[in-house]
């Protein structure tokens, strides 16, 4: 499944191709959204011109675009990293989105229509064979259409907006933690409890299934770098 566009900066005017360095931050932008690169990592700008086929002053143009966006943490004189916030500005960051998306699943619960709720459904059981596949990458791009399926169904575009921003801002801690363990197969157990309630009209459970599903990704986040959120239990 294809994902909307990445949120990278630009002063580009509309209808004029992407100069390369947008070209390459946006390339960038999705590896570190879909977890092929990781927290953390450092982004060489010999390196990135090198496997890219490009001089360093588009790299560099590049990372200052990501930086922008919160994604990569680039400063002078040092090695650009894809960001990893401290543990407790990271929490704080899952502390919002929860809310936000559990705002989603609460009025998803009353505004989507049947047609609606039965493609979500319908999505929600297509997931099910990528589990079984472990098709990881399939199951995150499949991941992040569900999730974007619940901000459109609540049917408030601002509401969507910030949950849109709030989610491509942990997008690679949540990719990340699902290559952990048995992660694939739990993520689908908590988006099924979620449906579930949506399709029952149960706003409070739905948000209730939302805020547990964000705090079990959270924990297997904080366990993948070794630093558990002590508020799991």
């Amino acid at each position: 499944m294809s994902r909307g566009p990445h949120q990278v900066p630009s002063q580009r005017p509309a209808g004029r191709a992407p100069t390369r360095a947008e070209a390459l931050a946006a390339l960038l932008a999705e590896q570190i959204t879909v977890g092929h690169i990781a927290p953390g990592a450092a982004l060489e700008e010999e390196r990135l011109a090198a496997a890219h086929g490009v001089s360093r002053t588009p790299v560099r143009e590049a990372l200052r675009l990501l930086a922008a966006t919160g994604l990569v943490e680039h400063r002078p004189h040092r090695v650009a990293v894809v960001a990893r916030p401290e543990p407790g500005r990271l929490a704080e960051m899952f502390q919002a989105m929860a809310e936000l998306e559990a705002v989603c699943a609460t009025l998803c619960a009353g505004a989507m229509s049947r047609a609606d709720k039965a493609r979500l459904a319908d999505r929600h059981a297509a997931m099910a064979a990528l589990v079984e596949a472990g098709a990881l990458d399939s199951y995150r791009d499949a991941n992040v259409a569900f999730h974007e399926a619940l901000y459109a169904g609540a049917g408030n575009g601002y509401l969507a907006e910030l949950a849109g921003a709030t989610r491509r801002r942990l997008a690679p801690f949540r990719a990340a933690q699902l290559g952990g363990g048995d992660r694939l197969a739990a993520s689908h157990a908590e988006h099924g409890a979620i449906v579930g309630a949506i399709l029952a009209g149960d706003g409070a459970a739905a948000a209730a299934a939302v805020r547990a599903h964000l705090a079990a990704t959270e924990g297997a986040w904080g366990m993948m770098a070794g630093h558990p959120p002590a508020r799991l239990g």
